[in-house]
């Protein structure tokens, strides 16, 4: 029993790496820019312990800052975050039957938590739920190691804050890559592709990232009936 648990801890673990190598980064710019408004440690490592938004804290820093009222906030983040709405819809099959772990699951399901996950358990985990928890945790824990890191470095080492907040697209552009090697079906990633691409056009910048969630779920839950019917 002890061998299967290290061994699903490992199997985790070597899969959120790609997320390790971004979130640490990531992680440091977010706490890296949020010394640079003022804002320490304490208030580092709360944002990431209990906001744990990725993009959202990034956005935070200057909400923070520049004083929003808490109605300004609480829209932006609904906006900003609109788009977990249509993960977690997807991901309700999968973590279904996750018992205990269910509310930290769906607390924890970030872009990258997401794209690790919504492809399901490796070949022979006897327990799904438990590895969606550890790969949830671990990603988490970059996160939050980053973030302080990045606190610590602020205060002692002088930084450029500029550019810093596209780190995110570029971990966006590596999971991307990473999803399309590891599957052999591209369907789903030329559908959010060609989705966002149309919706950019259609809406703009600012506001074409709920239709192009509504376009992306209806586009794959069409997909998925087409595919399930041929294999009926």
């Amino acid at each position: 029993m002890l061998d299967m648990k290290k061994q699903l801890i490992k199997t985790a673990f070597v899969a959120s790496l790609p997320v390790m190598a971004g979130y640490l980064v990531l992680g440091t710019g977010f706490g890296i820019l949020l010394q640079s408004k003022g804002y320490g440690l304490l208030w580092a490592m709360a944002m990431s312990v209990f906001i744990y938004a990725g993009s959202m804290q990034y956005l935070a820093v200057d909400l923070l800052s520049g004083g929003a009222s808490l109605i300004t906030a609480a829209l932006t983040t609904l906006m900003v975050n609109a788009r977990h709405l249509f993960y977690g819809v997807s991901m309700i099959d999968k973590y279904k039957n996750t018992g205990r772990h269910k509310p930290y699951l769906i607390f924890a399901l970030t872009d990258e938590t997401y794209s690790l996950n919504c492809g399901g358990a490796p070949e022979g985990v006897e327990d799904p739920g438990r590895y969606y928890f550890l790969v949830s945790l671990f990603n988490q824990c970059y996160w939050v190691i980053g973030s302080a890191l990045g606190s610590l470095l602020g205060t002692v080492l002088p930084f450029s804050t500029e550019g810093i907040d596209f780190s995110l697209t570029a971990l966006f552009v590596t999971v991307f890559v990473e999803q399309w090697k590891s599957s052999k079906d591209h369907v789903p990633a030329l559908i959010g592709v060609a989705s966002a691409v149309l919706c950019l056009l259609v809406f703009g910048m600012d506001n074409f990232l709920i239709p192009t969630m509504f376009l992306i779920t209806l586009a794959l839950t069409a997909y998925k009936k087409k595919e399930g019917s041929r294999h009926d």
